[in-house]
């Protein structure tokens, strides 16, 4: 883990780009982590202490170089209900406790090598957790965008008390509210400031306060005081470990599955994807020193990383200036950050959850089959109902079982050959895809859930080949995941980065249906799908030929072989 210290030495121009970057980033996080601290029920300086500590530390340990982890809202939600029944002159030392131990459990995750257990979540439970923390997080800012706080308990009906006390809302808060949200959006559609386009909204509606004289809006500096030093080192208080062992557990695997979804999205610099295991030791050193000074547990964020590298970050030190940039904002604009009204800090989260709803990613998993469609409702409707902790355990308890009865025996790849008299016979898989050769590869075993991940680890690294024909055969396979259609597409991006394909052969009218319905086919190219025939090996044939035949052309470059 250390040895990713030696990274940090970059040249002069990309050391300055970073910089840069980091920059954007702070003036872009700052608000958020706010919001955060408003979305998890505490003091909204402990978002600011998870952004300086958090996102710092992370960017000198984990596995992904550029990888953003900061305050995310669905750890801030999970962080809100852990905290439940909680009073405000305990939230800090209840939070010490809990941030440490997520750390401690990422640690721990990272050192035995458990990044496996991520498969424990398949793309339909993510899928089902997270819109429903989309609509959570929209639904919780009620109170603040009206400044009606309705004494009901529950997300949902506080929207129906508030529509019923519609004559106690406040519509000079109402206003600053919307004012941001649209003020959000409508930035975000102008590309030339788009990556701007929180700070802006927000400072839009916070402009509405002094100029129009709102007297009755709340501010940040209502409800805190923003700090005019570095924070202080909390140590934890043992006697409470035992009440935050489970929400701890939770929010740990919660940060790992974001922080899987950005390295299995965002490559490093060289083109290779991170190691999990790394990014768990990174993100539970980040967690750890977090936890310390009193901030709120960090996850990895791919709206972050996607704004580090759209900014022209490409080492670790864009990370580090984001803290660092961030802590120097605290320090010297603390009275701006006062002068923020708490609604506009609500208007802001309400554009984080819209922009958290993926209804391409919701229609994928309903397309492909009843199972995980199934999953996916029964997992939003536990997200809705039940403290977000016990939610993502029941995902995880459910994927389990289905599991056990659909994915038993384990998930292997041979390569198949073709002999000079036609014939097939087996071969062992290489570790890497050869350049200009088709490679014929058939798994063994489910495909469902786990299986896919577990495949996924097992293809060969695309590594440096150039114009390589790999080919999945998929015979006798009528139905397949949301998780695998997921691999495949990833698997052939990166073969295409290559100048090189995928294929699909010994292909179902039931998996060419599921293919079609949620665009993959479209991803690997319609004539790179083979489908099955009543002879054995045929369609695997035709696949073997078209790879032969695709070989022997000119690359896109012109280049001949």
């Amino acid at each position: 883990m250390f040895s990713r210290v030696k990274q940090l030495k970059v040249p002069g121009r990309t050391f300055v780009g970073d910089a840069v970057s980091g920059l954007v980033m702070a003036v872009v996080s700052v608000p958020g982590a706010l919001a955060n601290g408003v979305l998890a029920g505490v003091n909204p300086v402990y978002g600011l202490y998870s952004l300086i500590a958090g996102t710092t530390t992370a960017a000198l340990f984990t596995s992904s170089v550029i990888m953003n982890v900061d305050s995310t809202s669905a750890i801030a939600l999970a962080t809100s209900d852990a905290l439940q029944g909680i009073g405000p002159d305990q939230h800090l030392p209840y939070l010490v406790v809990l941030t440490l131990m997520v750390g401690l459990f990422q640690l721990g995750f990272g050192i035995f090598r458990l990044g496996f257990l991520t498969r424990l979540i398949s793309n339909s439970v993510m899928t089902g957790f997270l819109t429903g923390i989309a609509l959570l997080t929209i639904l919780g800012q009620v109170g603040d965008v009206t400044a009606f706080q309705s004494s009901a308990s529950n997300r949902i009906v506080r929207v129906f008390d508030t529509v019923a006390h519609a004559g106690q809302i406040d519509l000079a808060t109402l206003m600053v509210g919307l004012v941001t949200i649209a003020g959000i959006w409508l930035a975000g559609r102008w590309k030339a400031i788009a990556r701007y386009s929180y700070p802006i909204g927000l400072t839009l509606g916070a402009l509405l306060v002094p100029i129009l004289g709102l007297e009755s809006v709340a501010l940040v500096g209502d409800t805190t005081v923003i700090p005019r030093s570095i924070p202080d080192v909390h140590l934890p208080d043992i006697s409470l470990i035992a009440g935050m062992i489970i929400p701890a557990l939770a929010i740990s695997i919660i940060g790992l599955v974001q922080a899987v979804g950005v390295s299995q999205s965002v490559p490093n610099p060289d083109g290779r994807y991170p190691d999990a295991s790394g990014d768990f030791l990174g993100q539970g050193a980040a967690n750890v020193a977090t936890g310390f000074v009193g901030g709120l547990p960090v996850g990895g964020s791919l709206s972050g990383t996607t704004l580090i590298r759209s900014c022209g970050g490409t080492s670790r030190w864009a990370n580090i200036f984001t803290g660092l940039f961030g802590l120097l904002i605290m320090l010297f604009a603390a009275r701006f950050i006062e002068l923020l009204p708490m609604a506009g800090l609500a208007g802001l989260l309400v554009m984080v959850g819209i922009e958290m709803f993926k209804p391409a990613r919701i229609l994928m998993v309903w397309k492909t089959a009843w199972i995980p469609r199934a999953m996916m409702i029964v997992t939003f409707a536990a997200t809705m109902t039940l403290p977000l902790q016990y939610a993502i355990l029941l995902g995880v308890g459910l994927h389990m079982v289905l599991y056990a009865l659909r994915a038993a025996e384990r998930v292997r790849l041979e390569r198949i050959m073709r002999l000079e008299d036609g014939s097939f016979s087996e071969a062992a898989v290489p570790e890497t895809v050869p350049s200009r050769e088709v490679l014929a590869l058939q798994p063994i075993g489910g495909l469902f859930f786990a299986g896919a991940v577990e495949l996924e680890e097992e293809l060969p690294d695309v590594g440096d080949a150039e114009r390589a024909a790999v080919i999945l055969r998929l015979r006798d396979r009528d139905e397949v995941g949301s998780t695998f259609l997921g691999v495949v597409r990833r698997y052939a991006d990166r073969l295409r980065a290559r100048d090189s394909k995928l294929s699909l052969a010994g292909v179902s009218e039931d998996v060419l249906d599921q293919l079609e319905r949620t665009g993959i086919i479209e991803s690997i190219g319609r004539e790179n799908v083979f489908l099955a025939t009543p002879g054995y090996g045929a369609s695997l044939g035709k696949a073997m030929d078209a790879g032969e035949r695709w070989i022997k052309e000119e690359p896109a470059d012109g280049s001949g072989p």
